[in-house]
């Protein structure tokens, strides 16, 4: 029979695995990345001084109220996450801990990471006016339109990008603005026929946006429990799928209609 000594021996034999283990892990690097909310930039004005959309060979509208296009700021692909951080981060309003493959899917160095996200941001802004002129039934011919996110990577911007375009050649189509004077955010990919996308770390955008000004934040229906966890109080979420779903969206808001909801 063991007495009540050697219990405790062979207890304290038996946690020392388990402690080795959680000390293993607290020095080690985890596959995580820890991000919180970036800077907002407003389509339908300027970034850094230059216009983010420029439409030539074609009338465009003064327009009023703001598109505000979010973004996350997260630790780098190489960074050593420990798990006090991540801990830290699950308790925190103003920090996501997200797998670093959703973040940085390459699996290359930091420079071809980096060069990937500015590459899908172009990608992004091409399709982004493919979308707005399909929805708008517009041939490009001699109509031109640039956009310029400077040194923004990643695709997300896609779907406020196409409402910013929309919004400068023909507003509501009604003479008034797709924003009605507010100040709109959102996040979303876009297909070239209009679908709109998830992605990564809507819970710190949402916080940007009601940080930067905004009321409303277009999020990815997908994305709606994700977004709400973290809403901050006085910011109204919308479900979009498609582009011309956001456009009659913005329109309902502005003249009192059924808008959707999460």
């Amino acid at each position: 029979m063991l007495t009540r000594l050697s219990r405790l021996r062979a207890l304290a034999l038996c946690a020392l695995p388990v402690l080795a283990l959680f000390g293993t892990a607290a020095l080690a690097p985890l596959p995580f990345t820890l991000a919180r909310a970036g800077v907002t930039a407003d389509v339908l004005g300027k970034d850094d001084g230059r216009p983010v959309i420029t439409i030539t060979g074609a009338e465009t509208r003064a327009t009023e109220g703001q598109l505000r296009m979010t973004t996350i700021l997260a630790t780098g692909p190489k960074a050593d996450v420990r798990i006090g951080s991540v801990i830290d981060g699950w308790f925190r309003t103003d920090r996501a801990v997200m797998p670093r493959d959703s973040v940085y899917p390459t699996g290359g160095s930091e420079k071809e990471i980096e060069q990937h996200n500015l590459n899908d941001m172009k990608e992004s802004q091409n399709v982004a006016v493919d979308a707005a002129l399909n929805y708008l039934d517009r041939e490009p011919g001699a109509m031109r339109v640039d956009v310029d996110l400077g040194d923004i990577g990643g695709p997300s911007a896609g779907l406020l990008l196409s409402l910013g375009i929309i919004d400068k050649l023909v507003g509501d189509g009604s003479g008034g603005d797709l924003t009605g004077g507010r100040t709109i955010a959102g996040t979303g990919t876009i297909s070239a026929d209009g679908k709109v996308g998830a992605v990564g770390g809507v819970s710190m955008k949402t916080q940007g946006a009601h940080r930067d000004g905004a009321t409303v934040f277009l999020v990815p229906k997908a994305e709606c429990r994700e977004a709400e966890a973290e809403r901050p109080e006085g910011l109204r979420l919308i479900p979009v799928t498609t582009l011309g779903g956001a456009v009659d969206s913005l329109k309902a808001l502005e003249k009192g209609g059924k808008v959707p909801s999460c």
